[in-house]
């Protein structure tokens, strides 16, 4: 059902504090906190005594103790204290993940502990280059985390969803190439000489014409990239030359909670108007607004996907990218079950 020995990121790193924090990561109950020095623990969501959530606890120090009957854990998960008990069980050794912390997200790694690399972890330099500005946020959705791939990778549903802020019909008149690899998927769509439309007219300062570019980017686990923008038409742009223009990486992460549902870290950085803090909040709320319409699409889609499951979604040339990923996923489930049959 989901893929395993992958990092995935399991919050923004400014929510993991000196308190204990659950997330349901791939159907996995984790608990995590920060220790006094600031380094992470990340173990089982799960008393071993009565089964309760860990995260329901409390710190003692770096002692993470379960509010039920106090059984008490150290920050790397093995139980140091029982009540009426000599000695510790030998039956409390609970699981622990490895976990790091890198552009501006906690990640955990899904799997076994001994393939955990954090040289694998998804490349989101722009989000802790100090000449880029990075924020956003998370939403909890009730769908499967392959509809939110699926909504990203076809970027033609901005006409129809958010036709009052980044929508347009030229989206739907520009051809798409899409292209791919074993691990990744890219849709790339310019639009040329278009009118921008509100969000990016206001980013631009400028109503002219423009050339407009959705490159849409794909890779494993669930992790979608976009590298969009507006240029002063003709300037370049389109040959590499954006500096007539503005430019952001939209960072869309999705951690698979359960089959039908998801989190779903989002944000945006850019490299333009870098000092202006209410701006970065304003493309933040913004996008907030944004994605809330996306939200009632997918989970009434969800509903939908439930209700008939005799049904098959239908493909179109413009799910062309959607259809590139869930391939790369399905080969990947495929090759790691065979790999635990071996």
């Amino acid at each position: 059902m989901f893929l395993r020995n992958y990092w995935y990121a399991v919050a923004w790193d400014h929510e993991i504090k000196r308190s204990p924090f659950g997330r349901i990561v791939c159907g996995e109950p984790i608990v995590l906190y920060r220790q006094t020095n600031g380094a992470l623990s990340a173990f089982e969501d799960c008393c071993p005594h009565r089964l309760l959530p860990l995260s329901k606890g409390f710190l003692q120090g770096d002692q993470l103790v379960c509010k039920y009957h106090g059984l008490k854990f150290d920050q790397r998960g093995e139980c140091v204290w029982m009540p009426g008990q000599e000695g510790v069980h030998k039956d409390t050794k609970i699981r622990t993940y490895p976990v790091a912390e890198k552009h501006r997200f906690v990640w955990v790694w899904i799997g076994d502990p001994a393939l955990a690399d954090e040289a694998k972890l998804p490349d989101l330099h722009w989000c802790s280059d100090p000449a880029w500005v990075f924020e956003g946020s998370t939403y909890h959705v009730k769908c499967n985390y392959q509809l939110l791939v699926d909504n990203l990778m076809d970027l033609s549903h901005e006409t129809f969803v958010h036709p009052s802020s980044i929508g347009q019909h030229e989206i739907l008149e520009a051809p798409i190439k899409v292209t791919s690899d074993e691990r990744s998927a890219t849709v790339t769509r310019w639009m040329y000489n278009i009118d921008p439309p509100p969000f990016w007219a206001a980013n631009l300062r400028s109503f002219e014409k423009c050339d407009r570019w959705q490159i849409c980017n794909f890779s494993l686990p669930a992790n979608v990239m976009i590298d969009v923008g507006v240029a002063l038409a003709g300037s370049g742009a389109p040959q590499g030359d954006r500096s007539k223009g503005v430019t952001g990486i939209v960072v869309d992460l999705m951690t698979p909670e359960t089959e039908t549902s998801t989190w779903y870290h989002w944000g945006m950085t850019r490299n333009f108007q870098a000092d202006d803090r209410g701006l970065t909040f304003r493309i933040r709320d913004g996008q907030a607004a944004v994605f809330a319409e996306d939200l009632e699409i997918l989970e009434a889609q969800q509903e939908n996907i439930l209700r008939r499951p005799d049904r098959a979604l239908l493909d179109l040339k413009i799910d062309a990218g959607g259809v590139q990923a869930r391939r790369i996923i399905a080969r990947e489930l495929e090759r790691s079950a065979a790999a635990r049959v071996k």
